[in-house]
């Protein structure tokens, strides 16, 4: 099991929030999800996955799938960053 962070920018924190598309993405590959938000109030969140297959994740993310749950959530792929826990 690997553990990840995840962070990106997103249009409207609350529309983010109140999606289901991110939980029905990540439940389809068993990873479970923590989110979390800025602080300071930012557009930015962040996300901590407990990840049982990563090679998945990364063919996932690649996936028309995954663009259609990030354009409802208004997440920035531009923006994503993973990190791995070492």
């Amino acid at each position: 099991m690997a553990r990840m962070l995840v962070f990106h920018e997103v249009d409207d924190v609350d529309h983010w929030l109140a999606s289901t598309r991110r939980g029905e993405f990540f439940d389809s590959l068993g990873i479970s999800v923590d989110e979390f938000l800025d602080r300071d109030g930012s557009g930015r969140v962040g996300l901590l996955l407990d990840v049982p297959d990563p090679a998945a994740l990364d063919a996932a993310l690649q996936s028309p799938a995954a663009g259609e749950a990030m354009a409802a959530d208004g997440v920035h792929p531009d923006t994503l960053v993973l990190m791995v826990e070492p």
